[in-house]
């Protein structure tokens, strides 16, 4: 590949131009960066050392909980330091590392999120069945197939970049190594690539959140049947989780899939990258009864529970 690869470092662009702006945005994302860390180590503790992790909604998000700092950590510790950086260099190899893990975590966040309303589908449409279909080797079984999407899913992102010669221009207009910004820096014709690119996370993505929509209507449909008390459980579960695809779909479909804005997608990948993995630990804590009283007990127990 360096045979025709003269480019060993690129240089990333940012957020935002104006040095007033990088100022401000450095505090904000720093104080985002820290809350997705607490929050959702707040959660994966509670669940951790609570009955909660029986239950398979629970271990899945147990998962979600453990992925998302994970997922921001590729992306926002650079983003952070570039925004005070006067050069924001990052090699060739680091990039495409990058670049790799990203999609790599975002791939597995996505697929957890189909397990989970895989779970509210059978918990409502087939609760007598429940425990069968949603046992926890299946759950188990859920969460390595979510690796192995996700593994795939990058390999071929990192590969169709591999496979670019960079031989001049090396500004990315991004706050991170991303495909679609790559591909404008390509000194070859990267039609084929441009379409390989949406495909993978433009189009999938869409055809996913699609599935998660339909689930969610056959979900409403099947709620006519309930009581009033357990449709109002079941829809205030649900609609955590609505919010969460919401938060993490639209924005990320936004960026993928044409026309496509530099502008835009820089600033709809924050809500994807940042703001999503903020705002889970509080959908799930502040709309789940169950949650907050196993925080309760959790968290104003002695804390020898934590040396165990």
């Amino acid at each position: 590949m360096e045979n025709h690869n003269n480019v060993t470092e690129f240089i990333l662009l940012g957020l935002f131009m104006k040095k007033e702006m990088k100022t401000v945005c450095f505090f904000i994302f720093t104080t985002f960066y820290l809350a997705i860390f607490l929050g959702n180590f707040i959660i994966f503790i509670t669940i951790t050392y609570s009955h909660l992790m029986q239950q398979p909604m629970y271990y899945f998000l147990w998962h979600l909980s453990f992925i998302d700092p994970c997922f921001t950590s590729t992306i926002v510790p650079r983003m952070i330091s570039d925004l005070l950086s006067s050069r924001k260099a990052i090699s060739y190899n680091c990039c495409m590392t990058q670049l790799f893990s990203f999609h790599l975590l975002a791939g597995v966040e996505i697929c957890i999120l189909v397990s989970m309303a895989f779970d509210r589908y059978v918990a409502i449409c087939k609760p007598l069945h429940y425990m069968t279909i949603v046992n926890r080797q299946r759950c188990n079984m859920l969460i390595l197939t979510s690796w192995v999407v996700g593994f795939w899913h990058s390999v071929a992102q990192l590969f169709m970049m591999l496979r670019l010669p960079f031989c001049g221009p090396n500004q990315i207009d991004h706050y991170m190594c991303e495909s679609k910004p790559l591909l404008k820096l390509a000194c070859t014709d990267t039609h084929i690539a441009s379409i390989l690119v949406i495909a993978n996370s433009g189009i999938l993505t869409f055809l996913i959140f699609l599935i998660l929509l339909t689930s969610y209507i056959i979900i409403l449909y099947h709620l006519r049947k309930h009581s009033s008390e357990s449709r109002c459980k079941a829809l205030s579960t649900c609609a955590s989780h609505v919010m969460v695809v919401l938060f993490f779909f639209v924005p990320c479909i936004t960026t993928y899939l044409p026309p496509s804005d530099t502008l835009k997608d820089k600033e709809f990948s924050v809500f994807y990258t940042v703001i999503a993995p903020m705002l889970n630990p509080l959908i799930y804590t502040l709309r789940n009864a169950e949650m907050k009283n196993a925080m309760r007990k959790v968290w104003c127990r002695k804390p020898t529970f934590l040396l165990k």
